[in-house]
C-alpha cells in the first residue's frame, strides 16, 4: 500500500501506484505482469523510520538484516547479500564489506519510494539478481518552487538522524541538494561472555551486540527539461562512515584497536528523449567508488593512533542505453544494452583485478486477447571470464476486472565476484592466523525461478497470494579445509609472514568452492485495506523454506527463517490546519537458522508512532512526532559465546521523538 499527500495535512491512500522495477517501464501496480512490493516515502515517514534497513524489515517480512561493524548482512527470500541487486533509479549500488552491504550510503532524505521485486530478474538486470531486486526511486519535484526541509529524529543509545534538503525548480531547471547525518552508540544486551572452551564459566566483556557508528551523506542532483521531449540529469553522492566501538583494555575483553572507516563517491549523468508518449530513448552513465579500511585509535606495536590501513577499494563503471517502444497499440517493447567494468583492489586479500561485462536484452509485452497479457524477455551476457550466458523470462497475466492471475518463469545468473576468484587473504586475530583463498576454477551460479500469483485489487482493498520456487545450482560458498602436513607447507610458502607459532595453531583455512545446489520454496500473503475514512491496515506474511545441499546432505540456509510477518495499522484525521497520524506496526518472526551454530530465537517487536502536522504558517509547515520503539521491551539477552548468533538486535524499549520543518 502506498500513500500520497492530497494536501500538506490531509492524506489519501493509493493502492495502485506507478512502478517501474518489474517491467522496466512505468506501469500501474495492478498492470505489472510480475508482482512488485512498493513502500512510499509517506509510509516510511509515518512509521517513524529514518534508516533504510528499518524501512525494509518493518514492512517486508521476506527481508531480514543483521547489522555489524562490517556493514549489514541483508537477506531476502532466504538468500543473502550477493544474490540481491540494489539499484538507485535503476543503476547498481556498488561497494560491500566482506559481502556485507553498507546501507548507510543510501540517502533516505531523497527516497520517493522503494520497489521490491522478488525472484530472479536477470533478463532485465543481469548478474546478482537471483533473490530479487530492490530499486530505490529518489524524489525530484517538478513544480516551480524553492523549499527547505529539515527532518530530525532522536531516540535512546545516542541514535540521531538529521536530514536537510534544499530544492529549487524554475522553468525546467532543477537543483536538489541534501545532507544527512546518522549516528548511534554501541550497546550490549548482556555484558557477559563464556570463557573460551567453557560452557559454564563466564567473564565480563565490552564487546557490543550492536556496533555504533557516525555516518554522513551528501547528495546533489541537477535536472534540466529542455522541452516536453528532452530531459537531462546529473548527480553525485558522497558518503563517509566510521564505527564507534569500545577500545582495547587490559582489564576486560571485547575491545578493539581500530575503527572501520568507509568512504563512497558516486556520480552519474543521463537523459531521456521522448519521441511520443509511448516511445522513448534513455541513456545513463554511472561511476561508483567505495573503499574501507582500519583507522587506529589505540597505539599498537605496528601502528600509531590515527594511522589508516586500507583493506579494500572498489570501483564500478556502468553505461546503459534503453529504448521503450510502443510499436503497436497493444504492446510495449524494450531493447537495451549495458556495459559494466568492475575494479577491485584488496590489500588484505592481495588482489588487484578488473573484469568487464557486456549485455544486450529485449523484452516484449503484448495483450494477446482481452485481459490476457504475455511478456517474453531474453538477455545475452558476455562476461570477460565466463563467456556467454542466456537468461530468459516469460510471464502470463490474466486480468478480468479487479482480479489478476499471474504465472512467471525467469532464469538467474551470477558471475563469481573478483574476491571469490582471486582472494589471497591472511590476517591475525587474537594470535590466530586466518587464511582464505579464492578459486579461479569457479563456475557461475545459475537459478530457475517459477511463481504463481493471485491478486484482487480495488481502491478499497488489495489482496495478493504468491507461491514460488527458486532453485540455484553451483552456489559459491566458503568451505573449511582441514590443515594437514602437506597443506601447512603450502600455506607457509604462500604466506611467509605467518610465524611458526601461528602455523602451529592453524587448524583450517577456507576456500571458495561451488556447492551442489540451493532450493528455496516460499509463500507470501499481502493484504492492504482502507477500512474506513482515515483508517488503513496492512498485513504481510512470508513463509520461506530455504535449503542448501553439499554432497548428500541438505541443511537450512544460514540466517534463513521459516515464518515472518509484518503488520501496520494507521489512523489519520485532520481538523482545519492540524493533522494527526497514529501508526502501530509490528514484526514477528520464527527462529533464525544457523546450521553451524545455535539457532537464534524468534521474536515479536511492536512500535507506536504519532505525527502532528501544523500547516498554520504561511511560510512554514511543522510536523513534530513522538513514539515508542519496541513497546514490550523485547531483547535477546543471551550470554555471548563463539557458538551463539543473533536475529534481534534491539536494545529494548526506547522513546522516539522527531521534528520535520518545511519552509515553503
Amino acid at each position: 500500500m502506498t500513500r500520497k499527500d492530497s494536501s500538506v495535512v490531509n492524506r489519501t491512500y493509493n493502492l495502485n501506484p506507478v512502478v517501474v522495477t518489474g517491467s522496466g517501464h512505468h506501469q500501474r501496480l495492478k498492470s505489472t505482469a510480475t508482482p512488485v512490493h512498493v513502500l512510499s516515502a509517506q509510509e516510511i515517514h509515518e512509521q517513524g523510520i529514518s534508516t533504510f534497513d528499518a524501512a525494509l524489515t518493518r514492512m517486508m517480512p521476506q527481508v531480514s538484516m543483521a547489522p555489524n561493524s562490517m556493514g549489514t548482512f541483508l537477506r531476502m527470500n532466504g538468500l543473502g547479500n550477493k544474490y540481491i541487486l540494489i539499484l538507485i533509479n535503476g543503476q547498481k549500488l556498488s561497494g560491500d564489506i566482506s559481502n556485507n552491504v553498507d546501507l548507510n550510503r543510501i540517502n533516505m532524505a531523497r527516497v520517493k519510494r522503494i520497489e521490491v521485486l522478488d525472484g530472479a530478474a536477470s533478463s532485465l538486470y543481469g548478474s546478482d539478481a537471483i533473490a530479487g531486486v530492490i530499486n530505490i526511486i529518489t524524489d525530484q519535484p517538478t513544480q516551480n518552487l524553492v523549499s527547505v526541509t529539515s527532518d530530525t529524529r532522536v531516540s535512546g543509545y545516542g541514535q540521531l538522524t538529521e536530514a536537510v534538503s534544499l530544492d529549487v525548480y524554475k522553468n525546467g531547471f532543477g537543483s536538489y541538494t541534501s545532507y544527512s547525518h546518522d549516528r548511534a552508540d554501541s550497546y550490549q544486551t548482556n555484558d557477559l561472555e563464556y570463557v573460551k572452551g567453557s560452557d559454564t564459566e563466564t567473564q565480563r566483556t565490552v564487546a557490543p551486540l550492536f556496533t555504533g557508528y557516525r555516518s554522513n551523506v551528501f547528495g546533489q542532483k541537477f535536472t534540466y527539461a529542455a522541452n516536453d521531449n528532452l530531459a537531462l540529469n546529473a548527480g553525485l553522492d558522497y558518503s563517509y562512515k566510521i564505527t564507534d566501538r569500545p577500545e582495547t583494555r587490559s582489564d576486560i575483553t571485547g575491545g578493539t584497536d581500530y575503527e572501520m572507516r568507509y568512504k563512497g563517491f558516486r556520480w552519474n549523468v543521463g537523459g531521456i528523449y521522448k519521441f511520443s508518449s509511448r516511445n522513448s530513448l534513455q541513456a545513463d552513465f554511472t561511476v561508483d567508488r567505495f573503499r574501507y579500511g582500519k583507522e587506529y585509535d589505540v597505539e599498537t606495536k605496528a601502528y600509531a593512533v590515527g594511522d589508516y590501513v586500507q583493506s579494500k577499494k572498489q570501483r564500478l563503471m556502468e553505461g546503459q542505453m534503453k529504448a521503450v517502444l510502443g510499436l503497436t497499440d497493444n504492446s510495449t517493447t524494450i531493447v537495451g544494452a549495458d556495459w559494466r567494468k568492475d575494479y577491485l583492489t584488496a590489500t588484505s586479500g592481495n588482489i588487484q583485478q578488473n573484469v568487464y561485462t557486456l549485455a544486450a536484452y529485449a523484452q516484449h509485452e503484448i495483450t494477446l486477447v482481452r485481459d490476457l497479457t504475455a511478456t517474453l524477455g531474453l538477455r545475452l551476457t558476455h562476461h570477460e571470464t565466463f563467456d556467454q550466458h542466456f537468461t530468459p523470462k516469460a510471464t502470463l497475466m490474466y486480468a478480468p476486472g479487479d482480479f489478476r492471475l499471474r504465472a512467471t518463469y525467469s532464469a538467474g545468473f551470477r558471475a563469481p565476484g573478483l574476491d571469490e576468484l582471486y582472494y589471497h587473504y591472511f590476517s591475525v586475530n587474537r594470535g590466530k592466523a586466518q587464511i582464505s583463498f579464492g578459486n579461479q576454477q569457479l563456475s557461475p551460479e545459475k537459478s530457475h525461478y517459477v511463481a504463481l500469483n493471485a491478486e484482487y485489487r480495488t481502491q478499497i482493498v488489495a489482496v495478493s497470494v504468491t507461491g514460488y520456487l527458486n532453485r540455484i545450482s553451483d552456489m559459491v560458498v566458503k568451505q573449511s579445509v582441514d590443515v594437514d602436513e602437506a597443506s601447512l607447507s603450502m600455506l607457509a610458502k604462500e604466506f611467509p609472514e605467518m610465524t611458526v607459532d601461528q602455523a602451529s595453531k592453524l587448524e583450517r583455512y577456507t576456500l571458495y568452492q561451488n556447492s551442489d545446489k540451493g532450493d528455496v520454496k516460499g509463500l507470501q500473503l499481502n493484504v492492504s485495506a482502507n477500512i474506513f475514512q482515515g483508517f488503513n491496515l496492512s498485513a504481510n506474511y512470508a513463509y520461506t523454506y530455504a535449503r542448501t545441499k553439499s554432497g548428500d546432505e541438505w541443511t537450512p540456509l544460514e540466517r534463513s527463517m521459516r515464518h515472518a510477518a509484518t503488520v501496520a495499522a494507521n489512523y489519520h484525521r485532520s481538523w482545519g490546519r492540524y493533522g494527526l497520524n497514529v501508526n502501530l506496526n509490528g514484526r514477528l518472526q520464527s527462529k533464525t537458522y544457523y546450521p553451524a551454530y545455535e539457532d537464534a530465537p524468534g521474536y515479536g517487536v511492536w512500535n507506536l508512532h504519532t505525527t502532528h502536522s501544523f500547516d498554520c504558517l504561511r511560510w512554514a509547515y511543522l510536523e513534530p512526532s513522538i513514539g515508542i520503539d519496541n513497546i514490550f521491551d523485547k531483547v535477546d539477552s543471551r550470554i555471548d559465546s563463539s557458538n551463539r548468533k543473533y536475529a534481534l538486535y534491539s536494545p529494548g524499549m526506547m522513546l522516539v521523538a522527531g521534528l520535520k520543518v518545511k519552509l515553503k
